[in-house]
């Protein structure tokens, strides 16, 4: 049986030849042309393969956004090699097990970064190459040197179907994190997915603005605005600036971008989105987490039909679902309206909901999203336990729990590990935060279940309000009277002034819950139960 593919790196060469003179990459008032790129990452490749680096390798990288980072995933998909990029905020250790679990051969860091070169030398006995992005230390290659060397085109290595060519690290609520495993035949379809499903008719003409670490989401998006020549656009500032944003859109025609939810309400929210023409917006992806109903309504009012959904993980590589702009309804009572939905089966993607005991289970049951096509990665590298807990009864368990309703659209309730026992009832977070979001004082909000000792689990919610807001514990509960049900509404509110988030703008409920249980008992003191 041939299974023999396309390496997934010829999406560059390809382009390149199409587009040759297009602009392929606009950072820092400098544009790169798809042949320009091409030339420098197949230079890269070269200088690399006659230095022993060979198919199956893998390559780490650490960096933030910029040419280089963008350029290093093509250099590893066309020596065969495997990717694999970091989120450049984790601390030197954690960077020393990804070189370690990954068994890392290459490193490409950028400038500021030597102590974490250190912390995964000393971790990872295989690592033999150092590559600086910016000025080497003694003993490493200087990438710009590497890319301008003169030579030829590279002919990238034949692969099969199911060679790796990413490992996506997925961060997990506890433990280290694990290696998704991505193929170039799993890659493949996943960009055809993309481009029909989230962005059809994009083109070489497109515009995508780069808003999130290409190291995760962004760089797969970055991959399938590359295999159509649309340019990728990079902000000047390291951290979002939403005046930045919606200037680059306005000034280079923006047509498509990935983002978080979290990032969504940002940009939506200042003042600059009614200062700049962003009329050439097309697609506004989120994904990562569903979107809470109170901020989708705003940014629709100020965007327009522009909003695109879609759930995914790491390891099904965003393919699960998608919620395309003409069902975002900012009126919940208009036909055909499903708020809370994050969309339909991606084409080629079956979704279940299964019970503990593998049975699928009806229209508006809840149980754990579990899904099966070709875009669910081949497994866990070196990980044969966390295998044998994902992949059961024929499908892959995503660990969310929700529902379907009777013509297949999706309803996350919330994680399975977040769900929390109040009494004796099962409590998901996700609706009582909803629920809390349409009071005008409240910014962003967590709930999640803290131990105690009458109702077995108490429902908390910390609360951060809007600027220059401020309210009771006693007005929140009014304001879900009639909204949930009683056991649903939490017993405890902490006020804070922000949220934890990850680099990529999501709550890490993970980190309330510790920063919580640090004064648990102390703030309860200080707050009666109100029901």
């Amino acid at each position: 049986m041939l299974t023999n593919v396309m390496n997934l790196g010829d999406l560059l060469t390809q382009v390149a030849q199409r587009h040759a003179d297009e602009p392929g990459f606009i950072a820092h008032g400098a544009t790169w042309s798809w042949s320009g790129i091409n030339r420098r990452v197949d230079a890269v490749c070269a200088a690399l393969r006659e230095r022993g680096v060979r198919k199956g390798d893998r390559i780490l990288v650490h960096s933030r956004n910029n040419l280089p980072l963008f350029e290093s995933a093509w250099v590893a998909f066309k020596l065969g090699a495997v990717w694999v990029p970091t989120n450049y905020r984790i601390a030197p250790p954690e960077a020393a097990y990804l070189g370690r679990s990954s068994g890392a051969r290459v490193m490409l860091y950028d400038h500021g970064f030597e102590h974490y070169v250190d912390a995964v030398r000393a971790a990872t006995p295989t690592l033999e190459h150092v590559v600086a992005l910016g000025e080497p230390r003694a003993g490493e290659l200087a990438y710009e040197a590497l890319a301008a060397q003169p030579g030829g085109s590279f002919r990238a290595e034949e692969v099969e179907r199911d060679d790796p060519l990413w490992f996506f690290y997925t961060s997990g609520t506890t433990g280290h994190p694990k290696a998704g495993t991505l193929t170039h035949g799993q890659m493949a379809f996943v960009v055809t997915n993309h481009l029909a499903d989230l962005m059809p008719g994009l083109d070489a003409r497109s515009r995508s603005l780069v808003v999130a670490p290409l190291s995760h989401g962004a760089g797969i998006h970055a991959i399938v605005n590359t295999a159509r020549g649309a340019a990728s656009v990079l902000p000047n500032s390291e951290k979002l600036d939403p005046e930045e944003v919606w200037a680059l859109v306005e000034r280079h025609r923006i047509d498509n971008m990935f983002t978080v939810p979290t990032i969504v309400k940002m940009l939506t929210e200042h003042a600059a989105v009614d200062q700049y023409d962003h009329r050439s917006l097309k697609f506004v992806i989120y994904a990562g987490a569903p979107m809470y109903r109170a901020d989708q309504k705003h940014a629709l009012r100020k965007l327009g039909c522009v909003l695109v959904q879609y759930y995914g993980l790491g390891e099904v590589t965003g393919n699960i679902t998608v919620l395309p702009p003409h069902l975002h309804e900012a009126d919940d009572d208009s036909p055909g309206s499903r708020p809370g939905t994050c969309g339909y089966a991606r084409t080629g993607i079956e979704i279940a909901i299964i019970d503990d005991a593998g049975h699928r289970l009806e229209a508006f049951e809840t149980g754990e999203i579990c899904v099966r096509g070709p875009a669910v990665m081949s497994g866990y590298d070196n990980n044969p336990e966390a295998n044998a807990k994902a992949f059961k009864h024929g499908w892959f368990h995503t660990g969310d729990l929700g529902h379907l309703d009777r013509e297949g659209f999706l309803y996350i309730t919330g994680r399975s590990s977040d769900m929390y026992i109040s009494g004796g009832s099962n409590v998901y977070p996700r609706e009582v935060e909803e629920a809390l979001l349409l009071h005008d004082a409240v910014h962003e909000v967590a709930v999640l279940g803290m131990p105690d000792p009458k109702w077995g689990e108490m429902g908390v919610a910390v609360v951060v309000c809007r600027a220059g807001c401020e309210v009771t514990p006693e007005a929140l509960l009014e304001h879900l009277d009639g909204r949930l049900a009683r056991y649903k509404c939490p017993r405890h509110f902490v006020f804070w002034e922000a949220l934890p988030k990850s680099a990529y703008g999501k709550i890490t409920k993970k980190d309330v819950r510790a920063m919580l249980a640090a004064d648990w008992e102390a703030s309860r003191a200080d707050q009666a139960e109100k029901v």
